[in-house]
Protein backbone atom coordinates (compact mmCIF):
# COMPACT_ATOMS: atom_id res chain seq x y z
CA UNK A 1 0.00 0.00 0.00
CA UNK A 2 1.62 3.19 -0.88
CA UNK A 3 0.81 6.49 0.67
CA UNK A 4 1.13 9.70 0.05
CA UNK A 5 1.65 14.03 1.05
CA UNK A 6 0.26 16.59 -0.13
CA UNK A 7 1.42 20.50 0.24
CA UNK A 8 -1.94 21.02 1.36
CA UNK A 9 -1.78 20.25 5.15
CA UNK A 10 -5.19 18.99 4.77
CA UNK A 11 -3.69 15.51 4.68
CA UNK A 12 -2.37 15.83 8.34
CA UNK A 13 -5.96 17.03 9.33
CA UNK A 14 -7.61 14.25 7.89
CA UNK A 15 -5.46 11.80 9.59
CA UNK A 16 -6.48 13.11 12.85
CA UNK A 17 -10.05 12.19 11.58
CA UNK A 18 -9.22 9.29 9.56
CA UNK A 19 -6.27 7.56 11.18
CA UNK A 20 -4.81 7.63 6.98
CA UNK A 21 -1.71 9.23 6.27
CA UNK A 22 -0.14 10.13 2.25
CA UNK A 23 3.17 10.44 1.76
CA UNK A 24 4.68 11.90 -1.43
CA UNK A 25 8.77 12.24 -1.42
CA UNK A 26 10.49 15.37 -3.55
CA UNK A 27 12.03 14.60 -7.26
CA UNK A 28 14.17 12.00 -5.90
CA UNK A 29 12.01 9.46 -4.89
CA UNK A 30 8.50 8.13 -5.59
CA UNK A 31 6.78 6.96 -2.85
CA UNK A 32 6.85 5.01 1.06
CA UNK A 33 5.39 1.84 1.72
CA UNK A 34 4.35 -0.26 4.53
CA UNK A 35 7.98 -1.78 3.89
CA UNK A 36 10.17 0.79 4.04
CA UNK A 37 10.93 3.70 6.55
CA UNK A 38 12.48 6.68 7.60
CA UNK A 39 15.03 6.91 9.85
CA UNK A 40 15.85 10.29 11.54
CA UNK A 41 17.38 12.41 10.57
CA UNK A 42 16.00 10.84 7.06
CA UNK A 43 12.67 13.51 6.10
CA UNK A 44 10.23 13.73 3.23
CA UNK A 45 9.73 16.91 1.20
CA UNK A 46 6.23 17.27 -0.20
CA UNK A 47 4.93 17.70 -3.67
CA UNK A 48 5.41 21.34 -3.99
CA UNK A 49 8.25 21.62 -1.11
CA UNK A 50 6.44 24.06 1.25
CA UNK A 51 6.18 21.36 3.67
CA UNK A 52 8.42 18.39 4.98
CA UNK A 53 7.76 15.63 7.62
CA UNK A 54 11.01 14.46 9.65
CA UNK A 55 12.54 14.15 12.82
CA UNK A 56 13.71 17.97 14.26
CA UNK A 57 14.56 19.32 17.70
CA UNK A 58 13.65 22.62 19.52
CA UNK A 59 16.49 24.89 20.37
CA UNK A 60 18.01 24.26 24.03
CA UNK A 61 16.98 20.64 24.02
CA UNK A 62 17.93 17.49 22.90
CA UNK A 63 14.36 16.05 22.59
CA UNK A 64 13.53 14.61 19.06
CA UNK A 65 10.37 14.99 17.73
CA UNK A 66 8.56 14.12 14.33
CA UNK A 67 6.18 16.24 12.39
CA UNK A 68 5.35 18.65 9.54
CA UNK A 69 7.16 22.02 9.01
CA UNK A 70 7.11 24.33 6.68
CA UNK A 71 10.37 23.70 4.29
CA UNK A 72 11.75 27.10 2.58
CA UNK A 73 11.47 28.95 5.50
CA UNK A 74 14.69 30.13 7.26
CA UNK A 75 13.23 30.00 10.79
CA UNK A 76 11.92 26.69 12.01
CA UNK A 77 8.27 26.47 11.91
CA UNK A 78 6.19 23.63 13.17
CA UNK A 79 3.05 22.78 12.16
CA UNK A 80 2.20 19.23 13.42
CA UNK A 81 3.77 17.19 16.03
CA UNK A 82 3.17 13.44 16.31
CA UNK A 83 4.86 12.54 19.17
CA UNK A 84 4.23 15.72 21.17
CA UNK A 85 3.57 13.93 24.76
CA UNK A 86 6.21 11.33 24.43
CA UNK A 87 9.76 12.73 22.66
CA UNK A 88 12.32 10.66 21.67
CA UNK A 89 15.69 10.78 24.18
CA UNK A 90 18.11 10.54 20.91
CA UNK A 91 18.06 10.13 17.25
CA UNK A 92 17.01 6.41 17.15
CA UNK A 93 13.61 7.72 15.97
CA UNK A 94 12.70 5.36 13.39
CA UNK A 95 8.97 6.15 11.14
CA UNK A 96 6.69 3.67 10.04
CA UNK A 97 3.60 2.80 7.88
CA UNK A 98 1.81 -0.17 9.65
CA UNK A 99 1.16 -2.47 6.78
CA UNK A 100 -2.81 -3.34 7.86
CA UNK A 101 -5.23 -1.16 5.77
CA UNK A 102 -5.57 1.96 8.42
CA UNK A 103 -2.04 3.37 7.12
CA UNK A 104 -1.08 4.42 10.37
CA UNK A 105 2.31 6.25 11.19
CA UNK A 106 4.23 4.27 13.68
CA UNK A 107 6.89 5.47 15.65
CA UNK A 108 9.45 3.54 17.28
CA UNK A 109 12.42 3.52 19.57
CA UNK A 110 14.56 1.13 17.75
CA UNK A 111 15.47 -1.12 14.41
CA UNK A 112 13.03 -3.84 15.84
CA UNK A 113 9.59 -1.57 16.54
CA UNK A 114 8.30 -3.51 18.92
CA UNK A 115 8.16 -0.81 21.48
CA UNK A 116 6.01 2.03 19.50
CA UNK A 117 5.95 5.03 21.03
CA UNK A 118 3.10 6.79 18.83
CA UNK A 119 0.73 5.10 16.17
CA UNK A 120 -1.85 7.47 15.92
CA UNK A 121 -2.88 10.25 13.82
CA UNK A 122 -6.06 11.83 16.33
CA UNK A 123 -3.71 14.06 18.44
CA UNK A 124 -4.75 17.98 17.21
CA UNK A 125 -2.23 19.96 16.19
CA UNK A 126 -1.78 23.68 17.90
CA UNK A 127 -2.21 25.24 13.74
CA UNK A 128 -4.53 25.66 11.43
CA UNK A 129 -3.57 25.42 8.07
CA UNK A 130 -5.39 26.50 4.96
CA UNK A 131 -8.05 23.91 3.65
CA UNK A 132 -8.30 21.84 7.41
CA UNK A 133 -11.88 21.46 9.27
CA UNK A 134 -11.49 22.68 12.45
CA UNK A 135 -15.41 21.59 13.89
CA UNK A 136 -17.64 18.55 15.15
CA UNK A 137 -19.06 15.78 13.05
CA UNK A 138 -22.06 14.76 15.61
CA UNK A 139 -23.85 11.20 14.06
CA UNK A 140 -19.96 10.14 13.64
CA UNK A 141 -18.89 11.01 16.42
CA UNK A 142 -16.06 13.03 15.41
CA UNK A 143 -14.82 16.29 16.68
CA UNK A 144 -11.16 17.82 15.32
CA UNK A 145 -9.89 21.19 17.19
CA UNK A 146 -6.69 22.45 18.02
CA UNK A 147 -4.56 21.95 20.76
CA UNK A 148 -2.12 24.51 22.72
CA UNK A 149 1.01 23.94 23.10
CA UNK A 150 3.03 23.72 26.47
CA UNK A 151 5.15 26.28 25.42
CA UNK A 152 6.61 27.81 22.30
CA UNK A 153 9.84 25.21 22.77
CA UNK A 154 7.35 22.40 24.18
CA UNK A 155 5.01 20.94 22.32
CA UNK A 156 3.52 18.74 24.47
CA UNK A 157 -0.11 19.34 25.49
CA UNK A 158 -0.89 22.85 27.08
CA UNK A 159 -4.00 24.31 28.87
CA UNK A 160 -6.10 25.30 25.81
CA UNK A 161 -8.35 24.43 23.16
CA UNK A 162 -10.15 25.73 19.80
CA UNK A 163 -12.81 24.48 17.96
CA UNK A 164 -16.02 24.69 16.40
CA UNK A 165 -19.37 23.55 18.97
CA UNK A 166 -23.24 23.08 17.62
CA UNK A 167 -24.60 23.96 20.66
CA UNK A 168 -28.47 25.11 19.83
CA UNK A 169 -26.49 27.53 17.62
CA UNK A 170 -22.84 26.55 16.90
CA UNK A 171 -20.21 28.94 18.26
CA UNK A 172 -16.54 28.71 17.64
CA UNK A 173 -15.11 28.26 21.37
CA UNK A 174 -11.62 28.34 23.57
CA UNK A 175 -12.07 26.20 26.81
CA UNK A 176 -8.91 26.44 28.83
CA UNK A 177 -9.29 22.88 30.97
CA UNK A 178 -11.95 22.14 29.44
CA UNK A 179 -13.91 24.51 30.80
CA UNK A 180 -15.08 27.58 28.51
CA UNK A 181 -13.09 30.20 28.36
CA UNK A 182 -14.00 32.40 24.81
CA UNK A 183 -17.20 32.84 23.20
CA UNK A 184 -17.57 33.59 19.75
CA UNK A 185 -21.22 34.12 20.02
CA UNK A 186 -23.65 32.15 17.65
CA UNK A 187 -23.10 31.84 13.94
CA UNK A 188 -26.49 33.50 12.15
CA UNK A 189 -25.34 32.28 8.35
CA UNK A 190 -22.59 35.18 7.77
CA UNK A 191 -20.86 36.10 10.67
CA UNK A 192 -20.55 34.98 14.19
CA UNK A 193 -22.53 37.65 15.72
CA UNK A 194 -19.74 39.01 18.60
CA UNK A 195 -17.03 38.77 16.56
CA UNK A 196 -15.00 41.10 13.97
CA UNK A 197 -14.30 38.84 11.46
CA UNK A 198 -15.75 40.54 8.18
CA UNK A 199 -11.90 40.89 6.83
CA UNK A 200 -11.41 36.95 7.92
CA UNK A 201 -14.31 36.05 5.46
CA UNK A 202 -13.38 37.98 2.79
CA UNK A 203 -9.53 36.72 2.87
CA UNK A 204 -10.68 33.39 2.67
CA UNK A 205 -12.57 31.66 5.65
CA UNK A 206 -15.59 29.46 5.17
CA UNK A 207 -18.26 28.12 7.57
CA UNK A 208 -20.37 25.38 7.84
CA UNK A 209 -22.99 24.70 9.84
CA UNK A 210 -25.37 21.71 8.26
CA UNK A 211 -28.46 21.11 11.20
CA UNK A 212 -29.87 18.29 9.22
CA UNK A 213 -26.34 16.28 8.92
CA UNK A 214 -25.11 17.45 12.17
CA UNK A 215 -22.25 18.53 10.54
CA UNK A 216 -20.27 21.82 11.72
CA UNK A 217 -16.85 23.14 10.63
CA UNK A 218 -14.94 25.89 9.91
CA UNK A 219 -11.90 26.09 7.08
CA UNK A 220 -10.01 28.78 5.21
CA UNK A 221 -8.04 29.36 1.86
CA UNK A 222 -5.22 31.48 2.15
CA UNK A 223 -1.52 31.58 0.88
CA UNK A 224 0.54 28.97 2.23
CA UNK A 225 2.81 31.21 4.15
CA UNK A 226 -0.28 32.21 6.10
CA UNK A 227 -1.70 30.31 8.74
CA UNK A 228 -3.30 30.35 12.55
CA UNK A 229 -1.87 29.43 15.81
CA UNK A 230 -3.52 28.96 19.07
CA UNK A 231 -0.47 29.81 21.28
CA UNK A 232 0.28 28.66 25.05
CA UNK A 233 -1.80 31.84 26.39
CA UNK A 234 -5.17 30.81 24.97
CA UNK A 235 -4.78 33.44 21.68
CA UNK A 236 -5.93 32.52 17.99
CA UNK A 237 -2.86 34.34 16.30
CA UNK A 238 -2.51 35.41 12.62
CA UNK A 239 0.77 34.63 11.60
CA UNK A 240 2.09 35.78 8.13
CA UNK A 241 5.71 35.45 6.90
CA UNK A 242 7.11 38.48 6.25
CA UNK A 243 10.18 37.76 3.49
CA UNK A 244 11.69 41.32 3.83
CA UNK A 245 11.92 40.96 7.57
CA UNK A 246 12.48 36.90 7.20
CA UNK A 247 10.21 36.58 10.22
CA UNK A 248 6.47 35.61 10.90
CA UNK A 249 4.33 39.03 11.56
CA UNK A 250 1.58 37.90 14.56
CA UNK A 251 -1.77 39.63 14.65
CA UNK A 252 -4.34 38.76 17.63
CA UNK A 253 -7.85 38.81 16.41
CA UNK A 254 -9.54 41.83 17.75
CA UNK A 255 -12.33 39.70 19.21
CA UNK A 256 -9.97 37.91 21.56
CA UNK A 257 -8.08 40.98 22.81
CA UNK A 258 -11.36 42.78 22.92
CA UNK A 259 -13.02 40.07 25.16
CA UNK A 260 -13.64 39.36 28.78
CA UNK A 261 -13.27 35.82 29.94
CA UNK A 262 -16.05 33.38 29.58
CA UNK A 263 -18.04 34.03 32.67
CA UNK A 264 -16.51 36.66 34.44
CA UNK A 265 -19.23 38.47 35.99
CA UNK A 266 -21.02 35.56 37.12
CA UNK A 267 -24.89 35.48 36.52
CA UNK A 268 -26.68 38.45 35.66
CA UNK A 269 -23.76 40.42 35.80
CA UNK A 270 -22.48 42.46 32.79
CA UNK A 271 -18.60 42.62 31.24
CA UNK A 272 -17.78 46.15 29.93
CA UNK A 273 -13.69 46.82 29.24
CA UNK A 274 -14.21 50.10 29.04
CA UNK A 275 -15.43 50.69 32.57
CA UNK A 276 -14.12 50.22 36.06
CA UNK A 277 -14.24 47.87 37.44
CA UNK A 278 -15.34 46.06 34.30
CA UNK A 279 -17.98 44.14 35.69
CA UNK A 280 -21.75 45.77 36.99
CA UNK A 281 -25.00 43.92 37.72
CA UNK A 282 -27.83 44.43 35.31
CA UNK A 283 -30.14 46.92 36.22
CA UNK A 284 -32.63 45.63 38.91
CA UNK A 285 -30.38 42.90 40.28
CA UNK A 286 -27.63 43.22 42.97
CA UNK A 287 -24.52 41.45 44.01
CA UNK A 288 -24.91 38.01 45.59
CA UNK A 289 -21.43 38.59 47.53
CA UNK A 290 -21.20 42.44 48.21
CA UNK A 291 -17.71 40.60 50.22
CA UNK A 292 -16.38 39.34 46.84
CA UNK A 293 -17.39 41.59 44.63
CA UNK A 294 -16.03 44.35 46.23
CA UNK A 295 -12.34 42.76 45.99
CA UNK A 296 -12.58 41.97 42.36
CA UNK A 297 -14.72 38.62 42.50
CA UNK A 298 -17.26 38.81 40.72
CA UNK A 299 -17.71 34.95 39.87
CA UNK A 300 -21.08 34.37 42.16
CA UNK A 301 -22.61 36.99 39.94
CA UNK A 302 -26.12 38.82 41.15
CA UNK A 303 -29.52 38.13 41.83
CA UNK A 304 -32.72 39.39 41.10
CA UNK A 305 -34.00 42.17 43.52
CA UNK A 306 -37.49 42.14 42.41
CA UNK A 307 -39.52 38.79 41.87
CA UNK A 308 -40.91 39.03 37.96
CA UNK A 309 -44.47 39.80 38.08
CA UNK A 310 -45.47 36.52 36.38
CA UNK A 311 -43.74 34.52 39.41
CA UNK A 312 -45.44 36.59 41.89
CA UNK A 313 -49.18 36.21 39.79
CA UNK A 314 -48.26 32.54 39.95
CA UNK A 315 -47.53 32.08 43.00
CA UNK A 316 -50.89 33.93 44.16
CA UNK A 317 -52.91 31.98 41.68
CA UNK A 318 -53.72 34.77 39.60
CA UNK A 319 -53.70 34.76 35.83
CA UNK A 320 -51.37 36.90 34.29
CA UNK A 321 -52.09 39.86 33.16
CA UNK A 322 -54.56 41.17 35.84
CA UNK A 323 -52.56 43.41 36.96
CA UNK A 324 -49.11 44.88 36.18
CA UNK A 325 -47.10 42.99 33.61
CA UNK A 326 -43.60 42.91 33.43
CA UNK A 327 -41.64 44.16 30.44
CA UNK A 328 -37.75 44.27 29.07
CA UNK A 329 -34.88 46.46 29.61
CA UNK A 330 -33.30 47.24 26.23
CA UNK A 331 -29.33 46.47 26.11
CA UNK A 332 -27.68 47.73 22.58
CA UNK A 333 -24.40 46.26 21.01
CA UNK A 334 -24.47 43.25 23.43
CA UNK A 335 -22.88 40.11 23.13
CA UNK A 336 -25.73 37.33 23.85
CA UNK A 337 -25.68 35.17 27.12
CA UNK A 338 -24.41 31.77 25.99
CA UNK A 339 -26.51 28.60 25.17
CA UNK A 340 -30.05 30.87 24.04
CA UNK A 341 -33.01 29.00 22.71
CA UNK A 342 -33.87 29.22 19.18
CA UNK A 343 -37.20 29.54 17.20
CA UNK A 344 -38.10 30.89 13.63
CA UNK A 345 -40.61 32.88 14.81
CA UNK A 346 -40.73 36.64 13.06
CA UNK A 347 -38.92 39.54 14.94
CA UNK A 348 -42.11 41.65 16.07
CA UNK A 349 -43.42 38.10 17.82
CA UNK A 350 -40.50 37.62 19.98
CA UNK A 351 -41.48 39.60 22.83
CA UNK A 352 -44.90 38.35 22.78
CA UNK A 353 -43.30 34.61 23.02
CA UNK A 354 -40.93 35.44 25.85
CA UNK A 355 -44.08 37.23 27.44
CA UNK A 356 -45.93 34.25 27.28
CA UNK A 357 -43.32 31.93 28.78
CA UNK A 358 -42.19 32.93 32.62
CA UNK A 359 -39.26 30.82 32.72
CA UNK A 360 -38.04 32.94 29.62
CA UNK A 361 -35.95 35.91 31.29
CA UNK A 362 -34.34 37.38 27.86
CA UNK A 363 -34.26 37.46 24.44
CA UNK A 364 -32.82 38.81 21.21
CA UNK A 365 -32.95 38.66 17.75
CA UNK A 366 -30.77 38.57 14.52
CA UNK A 367 -31.99 38.13 11.08
CA UNK A 368 -29.68 35.23 10.20
CA UNK A 369 -30.98 33.39 12.91
CA UNK A 370 -34.62 34.41 14.59
CA UNK A 371 -35.57 34.78 17.61
CA UNK A 372 -33.24 33.60 20.73
CA UNK A 373 -34.98 32.93 24.26
CA UNK A 374 -32.97 31.99 27.40
CA UNK A 375 -34.47 31.27 30.42
CA UNK A 376 -32.22 30.37 33.80
CA UNK A 377 -29.01 32.23 34.41
CA UNK A 378 -27.61 34.80 31.97
CA UNK A 379 -24.39 33.72 31.88
CA UNK A 380 -21.17 35.55 29.54
CA UNK A 381 -22.95 38.99 28.62
CA UNK A 382 -20.44 41.52 27.57
CA UNK A 383 -21.10 45.41 26.26
CA UNK A 384 -19.66 46.25 22.88
CA UNK A 385 -18.71 50.20 21.20
CA UNK A 386 -18.75 48.95 18.00
CA UNK A 387 -21.23 45.38 17.37
CA UNK A 388 -23.28 43.26 18.95
CA UNK A 389 -26.90 42.54 18.83
CA UNK A 390 -30.31 44.58 20.92
CA UNK A 391 -30.73 42.06 24.08
CA UNK A 392 -34.08 42.39 25.87
CA UNK A 393 -34.06 41.63 30.30
CA UNK A 394 -37.43 40.70 30.87
CA UNK A 395 -38.31 42.97 34.87
CA UNK A 396 -41.37 43.43 36.76
CA UNK A 397 -42.52 46.81 36.14
CA UNK A 398 -41.77 48.79 39.21
CA UNK A 399 -38.09 47.86 38.03
CA UNK A 400 -38.67 49.56 34.38
CA UNK A 401 -37.87 53.50 33.20
CA UNK A 402 -40.75 54.18 31.12
CA UNK A 403 -37.83 55.77 28.50
CA UNK A 404 -36.02 52.36 28.68
CA UNK A 405 -38.66 49.79 28.57
CA UNK A 406 -39.75 48.27 25.26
Amino acid sequence: MESVISDSVLLAFEILLLSCFYLQFGTALDTVTPSESIKDPEFLISQGGVFRLGFFSFANSTNRYVGILYNQIPVQTVVWVANRNKPLKDSSGILNISDDDSGNLVLSNGEDGASSLWKSFKDASNAFIETMKIGTDVQRGLKVELKSWKSIDDPSDGSFSFGFEPFNIPELVIRNNNKLYFRSGPWNGNIFIATIMKTVYIDGFHVVADNQRQVYYITHEYSRLKYYELDSQGKLVERTWDAGKGDWINMYFTSQTESCVYGQCGAFGMCDLTKQPICSCLKGFKPRNIEEWSRGNWSSGCFRTTPLQCQRDKNNGSEAGQGDVDGFLKLNMMKVPAFPDLSSINNGECKDQCLKNCSCVAYAYDAGIGCMFWSGDLIDMQKFSTRGVDLYIRLPSSELDKGKSN
